[in-house]
C-alpha cells in the first residue's frame, strides 16, 4: 500500500470489477477492508475507508431484493471496519431514506446526471435524508468533455469560440482553485 506514503487520507473500495454482474463474495470483501483497516491501524493513523456496494448495479432481482442486499452488505463491510458505505445508482428518495435507516453507517450517494433517468435529489434534499457524503463521480469530466466538443464544433463550423466567453474562469480564481486543489492554500 504505496499510496499511504503519499499522505492520502481516504480511499474507495468497489466490490464489483468494472461492474461485472457478479458481485465480489461477500466475505472475501469483508477481509479485503479488514486488512486496509488493520494495516492503516498499525501505521498509526485512520485512513477513512468509503465501501461502495454496486448491488444496484449488479445484482439480478427486484429493486426489493437489490435494497435488502445493499442494507446486508453495507452493515457487514462497516462491522469490517469501513466508514461509510457508498450504494449506488440510487436516486429514488423513500430508498434513499431506507439506506441510512438501515445501514448503521454514514452513507454516500452519487449525484450524476449522466447516470439513471432525470436528476438526482438536490444536495439540500440529501442532506435532510440524512446523506452523509456526495460523489460526484465521473459528471464533472463528462461535463468538461461535452464543453470541449462544443468549442471544438463552434471552431470546426464557425471559426470562432464564443462559447468559452461564458466557461472561462478568471486566471486569479482559476489560480487560487488550483492551489487550494494541489493543497498550497494553507
Amino acid at each position: 500500500m504505496a499510496f499511504i506514503a503519499t499522505g492520502i487520507v481516504g480511499i474507495n473500495i468497489e466490490d464489483s470489477i468494472d461492474l461485472n454482474p457478479v458481485l465480489i463474495d461477500e466475505m472475501e470483501f469483508c477481509e479485503r477492508i479488514s486488512a486496509i483497516r488493520a494495516l492503516s491501524d498499525s501505521l498509526g493513523f485512520h485512513l477513512v475507508i468509503n465501501a461502495r456496494t454496486d448491488s444496484f448495479y449488479t445484482s439480478s432481482g427486484s429493486p426489493r431484493e437489490k435494497l435488502s442486499e445493499s442494507i446486508k452488505r453495507g452493515n457487514k463491510y462497516r462491522e469490517a471496519g469501513a466508514d461509510c458505505i457508498f450504494v449506488q445508482p440510487v436516486w429514488e428518495k423513500e430508498t434513499i431514506s431506507t439506506l441510512v435507516k438501515e445501514i448503521n453507517a454514514p452513507i454516500n450517494i452519487l449525484s450524476n446526471p449522466a447516470i439513471g433517468a432525470g436528476l438526482p435529489p438536490s444536495v439540500r434534499e440529501l442532506q435532510d435524508l440524512g446523506v452523509a457524503r456526495l460523489s460526484l463521480g465521473s459528471s464533472l469530466m463528462k461535463a468538461t468533455l461535452a464543453l470541449i466538443k462544443k468549442v471544438a464544433d463552434e471552431l470546426s463550423k464557425k471559426g470562432t469560440y464564443n462559447i468559452l466567453l461564458d466557461a472561462l474562469t478568471p486566471l486569479p480564481d482559476a489560480a487560487l482553485a488550483y492551489k487550494m486543489a494541489i493543497g498550497l492554500n494553507k
